[in-house]
Parts: structure tokens; C-alpha cells; sequence
């Protein structure tokens, strides 16, 4: 089974107004140790937004900007990408892979946590356990059950090939692994 965001993700937020200065973000950041900070909806209805380490030092430190002019809205990505808690580790990995990001907060109707590369790195079960490798095993397994119910319900019945469909798709599965693989290499 893979793991889920859920079981990684930090639970504890720390959340700015998108009103307050960079100076005060920054200080948030450095008094809490973390490196974003979720910006706050102003009404229940409005999105989440996020501002970053990155955010700060590419758009302020690196302008020589004054912090404490600054407004974190100036800044911030808003709408940011969320995470439903339920998904898989490996798909917010390649969800940040792909677009290029750090940090999500973990959303189903309210902000339950944030996840970020550090939690996959350090909470991941992705060393431990291969998804390449989990697909494989699963693969024989499904084989083994489909040849078993084909001999016990029959060759031509409704459960044989409903137990091939799951091998059919477990190869697919493992043949997109591959391919994105193969993808990346290039």
C-alpha cells in the first residue's frame, strides 16, 4: 500500500495575513525554524496562499527591498497548489517534481497540515520500499490468483477474466513506471 500525505505531512501550520510585512514573516519563519509560511484565506470561501524562503530572497533580499515595507501579498503564490491528504507520497513527489515546488499544504475542506520534499526524504518509505519493486511482486501475485480462479470457476467465466483485468493493470502500471523512467532519463 502505498503511503499517503496524510501520514507524513506536518500537522502543525504556521499561517501569516497576507496584510503582515516580509519583515514579520521572516521573522516567523526564523523563530519557528521552517522555511513557508501558509497565507492566511481572508474569508471562508477565499484559496490559501504560500510564501516561501525562496519567495523572500528572490523577491525582496535580492532587490535590496525593505522588509518592512513590504507586504506578504507582494510576494506570495496564491492560489498555491494543495494536496489532498489521501494522495499517494510518490504522486506529491512527482507533483512537486514536475512543477517545481517545495511546499503544499494538505487541504480536504480545511487545512489539515503541509507537506514538503524534507517529509518525503525523511518520512517516505520510498528507500524501503521501492514502488518498481512492490508492482513486481504484486504483479506475480495477481498471476498466481487469476490461474488460480481460472482453474477453480473456469476458463471462460466472469471472475477469470475480471482476475486478468487486475494483472492487465498492474502491468500497465508498471510499464508507465518504466516509461516515466525512460522519460526522465533523456
Amino acid at each position: 500500500m502505498l503511503m499517503k500525505a496524510k501520514e507524513i505531512m506536518n500537522p502543525n501550520v504556521v499561517k501569516v495575513k497576507g496584510s503582515a510585512t516580509i519583515s514579520e514573516a521572516v521573522q516567523l519563519m526564523r523563530d519557528n525554524n521552517i522555511r513557508c509560511l501558509i497565507v492566511d484565506r481572508r474569508r471562508e470561501d477565499d484559496a490559501y496562499g504560500i510564501i516561501t524562503e525562496t519567495d523572500i530572497v528572490k523577491q525582496v533580499a535580492a532587490y535590496g527591498k525593505d522588509p518592512q515595507q513590504m507586504r506578504v501579498y507582494e510576494v506570495m503564490t496564491k492560489p498555491c497548489v494543495v494536496v489532498n491528504p489521501d494522495l499517494g507520497v510518490e504522486y506529491v513527489a512527482r507533483l512537486f517534481s514536475q512543477l517545481n515546488i517545495h511546499h503544499a499544504p494538505v487541504i480536504q475542506k480545511e487545512l489539515l497540515g503541509l507537506i514538503s520534499t524534507s517529509d518525503i526524504l525523511r518520512k517516505g518509505d520510498f528507500v524501503e520500499k521501492p514502488k518498481e519493486k512492490i508492482l513486481a511482486e504484486e504483479i506475480q501475485n495477481a498471476i498466481a490468483k487469476a490461474r488460480d480462479v481460472c482453474k477453480n470457476q473456469g476458463d471462460t467465466s466472469a471472475e477469470c477474466a475480471v482476475a486478468w483485468d487486475v494483472v492487465e493493470e498492474l502491468q500497465a502500471e508498471a510499464s508507465h513506471q518504466k516509461a516515466e523512467k525512460i522519460y526522465h532519463q533523456q
